[in-house]
């Protein structure tokens, strides 16, 4: 058997407005609702009525054969409720084919596995029943917010009964082992998946890029790289952004056709099966310790945490917005406590990076601040303000 699984990241934040300092105390909204509303209208035609669409149409084809995976977070779920319930509608198509899964992962996108293990046990329950109140669906694999994991997480994953989780494939870990088995962490067995960093990226970030030695990436080019790849009982995960179709990588650069033309090659042509997540731990046995003691994840050339916290600005940000979890905590309002969650989610922190060359390209093109420094001083006014509503409110209770 060589397999692949192909797994979509969805995920929409609640961006925060400029919001300045003459702005705190004045029960003014905090999030831009104009502009999450522009976004997720824009992405919801370019990108995820169209790729559902194909993705249906191909699955119906082959008639069980293809098969995918998604992890949608709690955000984006609620956006698509708010703004564009037709995305939610397509999302239920899919799921009512039996051919697609949903994995559990936290429902702000938050960096709560690091931070509080409390508020991560909480976001995480309350995504797996976000999921199988919108789409009937049992979640049974966790993927974490932007792939974080280290042997501790998947430690606390596993006692929460999930069957098993993915994260990044780092070379540096594996050594001379393939990242195209099923691995467990140190001290704890416990099914692992690995993203296929390589097939993942030339799909993501090279498949226009006419600069790259492999451009133009054809799907018969594509699937024989994942033939390649593979060895009998082993499977490649391919695991991108959602926005890669439509957004990332435009219409006409063929990403569309290349997508609605892959299943049939791998399939038809190369004999590669498609797995979802769950199968391939079913039926695939450990094959070794993969020991991610240092904390991982997929973002950036450093594969770790220096995305959202390797400068003061974003350190102080996420120092200040955890240390309001005691009140919230004893306060129990459910107002604040959303409000608060919504402050959590990792992109607020990602805007603040001050990296430079091709990481720091990419963290401009998500972010809708001019500056890390804009990104900075906004977060921490709504922060202000926020504490200061909270701590009225508990004067006054």
């Amino acid at each position: 058997m060589r397999s692949v699984t192909l797994c979509f990241q969805v995920h929409q934040p609640y961006r925060i407005k400029p919001f300045t300092f003459f702005d705190i105390g004045k029960k003014l909204p905090f999030e831009d609702e104009g502009h999450n509303k522009l976004v997720i209208d824009r992405i919801s035609d370019t990108c995820y009525l169209p790729t559902n669409k194909i993705l249906l149409q191909q699955i119906k084809k082959y008639k069980g054969l293809f098969r995918v995976a998604f992890s949608i977070s709690g955000t984006t779920i609620e956006q698509f409720k708010l703004y564009r319930p037709d995305v939610i509608d397509s999302f239920i198509e899919l799921a009512k084919t039996d051919c697609v899964e949903f994995l559990a992962e936290t429902y702000y996108h938050s960096l709560s596995s690091i931070y509080s293990k409390e508020e991560f046990l909480l976001q995480v329950d309350a995504h797996r029943k976000l999921i199988r109140s919108t789409f009937g669906y049992q979640t049974e694999v966790f993927r974490n917010t932007e792939l974080i994991h280290n042997n501790d997480i998947a430690a606390t994953i596993k006692g929460l009964g999930l069957k098993g989780m993915i994260t990044e494939g780092i070379p540096e870990l594996l050594g001379t082992m393939s990242t195209n088995k099923v691995y467990s962490p140190a001290h704890t067995s416990f099914p692992v998946i690995l993203r296929n960093c390589k097939l993942s990226d030339d799909l993501a970030f090279r498949f226009s890029d006419k600069n790259w030695k492999g451009y133009p990436l054809t799907v018969e080019k594509y699937a024989s790289w994942i033939k390649r790849s593979i060895k009998k009982h082993e499977n490649a995960t391919i695991y991108v952004d959602y926005e890669t179709f439509g957004e990332h990588q435009k219409k006409n650069s063929g990403i569309f056709t290349f997508l609605r033309k892959l299943p049939g090659v791998l399939i038809e042509t190369y004999g590669i099966e498609c797995m979802n997540p769950s199968e391939v731990i079913d039926t695939m046995e450990i094959h070794d310790v993969y020991d991610a003691h240092a904390t991982i994840s997929w973002a950036d050339l450093e594969k770790n945490l220096s995305a959202w916290c390797q400068n003061s600005m974003q350190q102080e940000a996420l120092e200040k917005i955890y240390s309001l979890e005691p009140l919230i905590r004893k306060m129990q309002i459910r107002r604040h406590t959303e409000k608060w969650e919504k402050l959590l989610t990792s992109d607020h922190f990602y805007y603040m990076s001050t990296k430079g060359y091709s990481d720091g390209e990419v963290h401009q093109y998500f972010s809708p601040f001019n500056s890390p420094h804009d990104a900075y001083i906004h977060y921490m006014n709504v922060v202000a303000d926020f504490e200061l509503e909270i701590r009225k409110k508990k004067l006054f209770k």
